[in-house]
């Protein structure tokens, strides 16, 4: 990736994680992987700036994500096609950005737009004919990042990894407000990545805190408003994006650092059932649909093969 990139979106970050490594092994809780069939369907290009930050998947089991650094939103199907669905506006000082996306039942797509030092940042609209537009302005926002839709009240929730915040926004009026904050949101040192991930799932905001090595519920009450945050897991050093397997608590998480990903089970503890021998290359986003599992590799760290694999999952 281009150095100013580097320096921008991934140095300070680095730092922040680079004290965690000394986090206590990943105790096992299955003696067999629940995780099989790991294939690479998609193998994109670097050149191209093609380094997919995040996933949401259509019924037909076609993948959407974005290039971060390219601004693109693309298509992916299981047979490898990639089709460019949109184009974000970039900055000439290269500090924008693609990161979370989200799908609507309609098939809107919604992307977080970062623009690092700017006050570009906000929430973009991806119709179905690909027309792209901004829904919300967020110009306060560091690092958006995360992105998920409540399917109660329509409204998205997105992260600021900077801020350590979480915003809540009606795509409809473009209204926005801070939802959540506090320390277990923010960055364990100042600049770092803090809330990074994030799912609407069960009645709650389920938000990872990368630098601390974390994923926090947080239940969201009768009126809307946050309660507090709950620690689930801890001793995750680099953990990112995650997916929940069912309805159930158990879910898949990546580590980006670790090219891995890990199994975690409602208690917390967890096991390792992906890794760079499967293909992981800087993992940074997950989905699961039945019992296919997907994951983005964005090659941040490696600079070696953005890719996207598919996996089974077993019951």
């Amino acid at each position: 990736m281009p150095r100013h990139y580097r320096k921008t979106f991934l140095g300070l970050g680095a730092l922040a994680l680079a004290g965690a490594f000394a986090a206590p092994a990943i105790p096992a809780f299955a003696a067999s992987s629940p995780v099989t069939d790991a294939r690479i369907v998609a193998h994109f290009d670097l050149a191209a700036l093609q380094q997919p930050e995040n996933i949401t998947l259509e019924p037909d089991g076609n993948a959407d994500v974005t290039f971060a650094y390219a601004h693109q939103v693309a298509r992916v199907t299981p047979q490898g096609k990639v089709t460019i669905l949109a184009t974000l506006p970039s900055a000439a000082a290269g500090t924008t950005a693609a990161a979370g996306i989200v799908r609507a039942p309609d098939g809107t797509l919604y992307v977080n737009y970062v623009d690092v030092g700017g006050t570009g940042a906000g929430i973009w609209r991806i119709s179905p004919d690909g027309t792209a537009a901004p829904v919300a302005a967020l110009p306060a926002a560091g690092f958006l990042n995360g992105l998920a839709l409540d399917p109660g009240s329509g409204a998205l929730f997105a992260v600021d990894s900077f801020g350590g915040t979480v915003w809540k926004v009606w795509p409809r009026t473009g209204k926005a407000e801070v939802w959540a904050s506090g320390p277990d949101l923010q960055p364990a040192a100042p600049g770092g990545f803090g809330a990074n991930g994030l799912k609407v799932h069960d009645g709650s905001v389920w938000v990872s805190n990368t630098s601390r090595g974390t994923l926090l519920r947080i239940p969201v009450r009768p009126d809307g408003s946050a309660g507090s945050a709950v620690v689930v897991a801890s001793g995750l050093p680099s953990i990112d994006d995650f997916a929940f397997t069912g309805p159930g608590d158990t879910l898949l998480a990546v580590q980006n650092q670790l090219n891995q990903a890990d199994l975690i089970a409602p208690d917390g503890t967890a096991r390792v059932v992906l890794t760079a021998a499967d293909g992981l290359s800087t993992p940074s986003a997950v989905a699961v649909r039945g019992r296919t599992v997907y994951v983005t590799s964005a090659a941040y760290y490696t600079e070696v093969d953005p890719n996207l694999l598919m996996a089974h999952l077993d019951r």
